[in-house]
């Protein structure tokens, strides 16, 4: 009996599908310990847990490298890289780019699409949730995307493309929100507030401040 696989990033990214009975052998050690670890990463690093959140990453860069693998190594790099773009960082992911002959065909598409170098992307190798986004026109609404961490990367791919649109922007606020994520939120609702203040708004202006000042107290609990 296989677990159901979320329909995301680190579904698509993870070391291999579990098989835990029937006839199949259990998966390897390091798989489930990098499997793990890289959840974990996921997890602190949306909280805004940076200690964890290194440890986390390092534990599972750790577990894939043990193999000599460089495409599993490629896979964690990739990963971290698609997670921080939920919240607006964005790098051309070097430490993966360092890795990349070895990826394969379908993580060199997500890694174009992610850094926005889409003319590199082969949108038939790319993760069927974000191909209708190579196909919207100058701005997308990443609303129609049901798994809340994938959302959040295509908000963030569109953000850095200038393709995201006000409605994106409010999905993106909300989603952080409604899963308790600081780090994307305190960033979305950074955007947010630049916009209010362009447009001299100072009720929206008030409503944001408060709204971020409440995200950063609970900072530290």
């Amino acid at each position: 009996m296989k677990p159901t696989t979320r329909n995301r990033l680190l579904a698509l990214l993870v070391l291999a599908t579990l098989s835990a009975c029937g006839s199949n052998p259990p998966p390897p050690d390091w798989k489930l310990n990098a499997q793990s670890a890289l959840e974990n990463f996921e997890k602190a690093y949306l909280t805004g847990n940076t200690a964890l959140a290194d440890l986390s990453f390092s534990r599972a860069r750790a577990e894939a490298a043990r193999t000599g693998q460089v495409e599993s190594v490629a896979r964690i790099e990739l990963a971290r890289c698609a997670t921080r773009a939920a919240a607006l960082e964005f790098d051309d992911c070097p430490a993966y780019a360092a890795l990349k002959e070895g990826a394969s065909p379908e993580e060199k598409s997500y890694a174009a699409f992610i850094t926005g170098n889409w003319q590199s992307v082969d949108s038939t190798s790319l993760p069927g949730q974000y191909a209708p986004l190579l196909k919207s026109g100058v701005t997308a609404d990443p609303g129609q995307i049901k798994d809340p961490l994938s959302r959040l990367i295509a908000a963030g791919v569109l953000f850095r493309q200038n393709r995201i649109n006000p409605a994106g922007i409010t999905t993106a606020i909300d989603t952080a929100s409604e899963q308790g994520w600081r780090r994307p939120l305190l960033a979305w609702l950074g955007v947010e507030l630049k916009r209010a203040e362009a447009a001299g708004d100072p009720i929206a202006i008030a409503r944001l401040q408060q709204r971020i000042s409440l995200v950063e107290s609970s900072i530290g609990h």
